[in-house]
């Protein structure tokens, strides 16, 4: 990070974003909004990742679906860097029930669905923390300052 103030967050583009060809549309608002991609890779999510991301709810009835769900295609996951980013992010992605996002966010705009919403967004920053280990390692992270960072961030640096 170089910035004291910036943040890590961990988002997945979910198998729904994928298929539907969203991933182009969904990564544009994150760059507009003036966020870092600092990482960034197409996976194959296996049991044990699933299991380890989603362990406050492994044991609910409904998370072998979730799990099936996550599984149907490969996803991509990018790791966001940035003043406020879990906040920022958080904004942008919307709330989970995509039937009750407003509109301009990334779930009000393309989903109807709890379970397919488009994308995951780390809900805290120490959750990210977590997030952004448990699927990348710090060599498949980038530090670098985006040229437009004192025009984004003007209360920070001016």
């Amino acid at each position: 990070m170089t910035h004291p103030k910036e943040e890590r967050t961990l988002i997945i583009l979910k198998p729904d974003a994928i298929q539907r060809g969203l991933v182009g549309d969904v990564v544009s608002r994150f760059e507009r909004k003036g966020l870092k991609i600092i990482g960034m890779k197409m996976v194959e999510l296996q049991d044990v990742l699933l299991e380890a991301h989603y362990e406050h709810i492994k044991d609910k009835p409904f998370f072998e679906g979730i799990k099936n769900f996550m599984k149907a295609s490969p996803v991509v996951v990018m790791v966001l860097s940035g003043i406020e980013a879990v906040a920022a992010t958080r904004l942008i992605v919307g709330p989970t029930k995509g039937f009750e996002a407003a509109a301009g966010t990334i779930r009000g705009d393309f989903s109807l669905s709890m379970q397919s919403n488009i994308v995951h967004a780390s809900d805290s920053v120490d959750n990210g923390i977590k997030e952004v280990a448990r699927f990348f390692s710090e060599n498949e992270l980038f530090a670098y300052k985006r040229n437009d960072f004192n025009f984004i961030n003007a209360e920070e640096v001016f």
